[in-house]
């Protein structure tokens, strides 16, 4: 069974603070699928978040099937991309329509439990259209803070609400952990609420090597257009070919 994720208030908070990743990278991320010669049509998009990046593609003129593992989030997404579609499912797990591009933006694909990248790469390249695309981003071990004491700590705030994280990386570098302890203003009080989060990092060449043994045309992305990753952070461009090219 998934772990639970992005309650009602760390999702209200992800949105009003840390929305900006999902449409800094939009602008990059259209222009990447035009150029591949995706212009309209469906485009899944997998960890949809509160529906941000899902809501600049209708306004581009795609239709949008957006999951995601956290109800609350799903909630937001269907209230701010009234034209799209969603589901409360895991990536992992979740049936794919035909599509003409498939999207995963902002670690989606990193978060545990989690399955086989191999596995759901087969699920994806089937369910595209050939000549189809398949963005998606990842965190890898050099995402772990270099913090030789311990956990690195640090806070932000906006003008309803507050959170701390703890971020400490495993002894083989090879998973993240993220300890959330978020205060949301109701009323005239604060709500606390805490969350575990951890993560599975990948190597960018592995997963570039499953995703063209699958049968994609694979390479690796440092920005979206002129949105730069993070630190530690790699996005991935597949596109599976048209037969005979």
């Amino acid at each position: 069974m998934d772990v639970p994720a992005y309650g009602e208030d760390l999702a209200y908070i992800h949105d009003a603070g840390h929305s900006g990743f999902a449409l800094g990278a939009a602008p990059g991320l259209l222009r990447i699928l035009r150029r591949h010669g995706v212009r309209g049509g469906l485009v899944t998009d997998l960890g949809c978040g509160s529906g941000r990046w899902a809501r600049q593609l209708n306004r581009a003129g795609f239709e949008v099937f957006g999951v995601d593992r956290s109800p609350a989030l799903v909630r937001m997404a269907r209230s701010i991309a009234l034209r799209s579609r969603f589901a409360v499912a895991s990536l992992w797990k979740a049936a794919l329509p035909a599509s003409d591009a498939v999207t995963s933006i902002g670690e989606c694909l990193n978060y545990l439990p989690a399955g086989p990248p191999e596995r759901l790469f087969t699920r994806v390249f089937r369910a595209l259209r050939p000549g189809g695309v398949f963005v998606f981003d990842v965190a890898g071990p050099s995402r772990i803070p270099p913090s030789p004491i311990g956990p690195q700590k640090f806070w932000t705030e906006g003008p309803d609400w507050a959170v701390l994280v703890e971020t400490e990386g495993g002894r083989n570098r090879n998973t993240l952990t993220r300890r959330i302890v978020s205060f949301r203003r109701i009323g005239n009080r604060y709500r606390r609420s805490e969350e575990v989060h951890r993560l599975r990092l990948y190597h960018t060449e592995a997963l570039l090597e499953s995703l063209r043994q699958v049968g994609f045309h694979a390479e690796v992305l440092r920005s979206y257009g002129r949105f730069p990753l993070l630190e530690g952070m790699a996005g991935l461009l597949a596109v599976k070919p048209v037969a005979g090219a």
